[in-house]
């Protein structure tokens, strides 16, 4: 079993994002890594390839990916990075673990909305990662409004809860609230991620606001509205 650290270093990042071009927007997380330095680092719904019902499905081994695997490799992070992924009857909209050694995909968003519905395939389960010892579940926009999807989440006996999320820029708000529920019910801190710019599928701006927030629900930090900006904080165990 490993060791939990005692600290955790981690970071929400709301990189400038291309429709379906993959291999600008790995750089453009793999850049966002370099500038975090931070053990975890959390990025948007669906940040590498744009949120769009198009978008190809994201093979864990393309080589486009590289420039993230060698970012993650130099820091010793771990990035979560929301993609299109594939599923075993289509496309569902994913996470992909990347470290140095590779990605991987560790979750697929259960609770669809809107457009989203009938274009992806749910996923089934709710999904647990670790990094340095800590526990850490991992939600999709839509998931962290779904209380029974964020209690089975909090029942896997988990340490911190991070997700990605998509919202136009008069909701920004809703960050604050949805992140409290979840400190309220788990006492475990929140690391939101926000799309910040034009990002297709409907969104012609959204609001950024990418936010760590501790396990008593106060917000440490929190970014503004603009691509390529990131937050950061060191949270204790």
């Amino acid at each position: 079993m490993t060791t939990k650290s005692p600290t955790l270093r981690v970071a929400a990042a709301q990189p400038v994002t291309k429709t379906d071009d993959l291999r600008a927007n790995a750089q453009a997380h793999a850049d966002a890594v370099r500038r975090c330095r931070a053990r975890l680092v959390v990025f948007p719904e669906m940040s590498l390839t744009g949120y769009s019902m198009e978008a190809q499905a994201v093979d864990v081994d393309d080589p486009s990916l590289d420039p993230l695997v060698d970012a993650c490799g130099e820091t010793g992070s771990i990035a979560l990075a929301g993609a299109a992924v594939p599923h075993l009857s289509g496309r569902a909209i994913g996470v992909l673990s990347v470290a140095g050694t590779g990605a991987e995909i560790v979750y697929r968003k259960v609770h669809l909305g809107g457009p989203e519905i009938g274009v992806y395939v749910p996923g089934t389960a709710v999904a647990v990662v670790e990094v340095s010892g800590w526990r850490v579940g991992i939600g999709i926009c839509k998931d962290t409004r779904i209380d029974d999807h964020t209690s089975a989440t909090i029942a896997s006996a988990i340490d911190l809860y991070a997700a990605g999320l998509v919202h136009r820029p008069h909701e920004v708000g809703e960050f604050d609230v949805r992140a409290r529920r979840i400190c309220a019910l788990g006492s475990v801190p929140v690391v939101f991620a926000g799309f910040a710019g034009p990002i297709g599928g409907g969104y012609p701006q959204t609001c950024g606001g990418s936010a760590i927030w501790d396990a008593n629900g106060n917000c440490v930090i929190q970014a503004g509205d603009q691509p390529g900006e990131h937050v950061s904080a060191e949270l204790s165990a």
